[in-house]
């Protein structure tokens, strides 16, 4: 099992808790919102089509070796919409600044992000670093050079 060390900011509420894992065979830890104190009772609203950088309240430290991937909720993105927009978002093993999740509103009404919600899950996943070589020519395949549906519908 992998160790990620947590720090809350500052202004973090105490009471909201740490990423946890909802059941046993969840591959992501859900996060929250961590508001300072004056938005707090508010939240935030999210119009139709906004997006914005929700606080989660905390700091990682994230082993060498790993990344934490954000994506987003599937019930917050089937019942309201709600996305990110740079899913799955990368935090690097080398980052130690504060943890926020980008939210897109994709739905058509607004909607409110509240204080201590669940908003996002965190995979922690290991990370394969590859050295980069200039080619003079790349081997051949049978699908070669075809994409964006080139295998059939969609």
């Amino acid at each position: 099992m992998i160790v990620l060390r947590v720090l809350r900011t500052e202004e973090a509420d105490p009471d909201v808790p740490l990423p946890a894992y909802a059941t046993a065979g969840a591959a992501g830890a859900d996060l929250r919102a961590n508001f300072p104190a004056d938005a707090r009772a508010e939240g935030l609203l999210l119009g139709a089509g906004a997006r914005a950088l929700v606080p989660t309240g905390l700091r990682l430290e994230i082993p060498e070796g790993y990344e934490v991937q954000l994506r987003p909720r599937s019930g917050l993105a089937l019942k309201h919409g709600i996305v990110l927009p740079n899913a799955p978002g990368t935090i690097d093993s080398d980052y130690r600044g504060p943890l926020g999740v980008i939210l897109l509103n994709l739905g058509t009404a607004p909607f409110r992000v509240r204080h201590g919600e669940r908003i996002a899950q965190m995979v922690v996943a290991p990370v394969v670093r590859a050295a980069f070589e200039l080619a003079e020519a790349l081997a051949e395949t049978p699908r070669g050079a075809g994409g964006f549906g080139s295998t059939g519908r969609g």
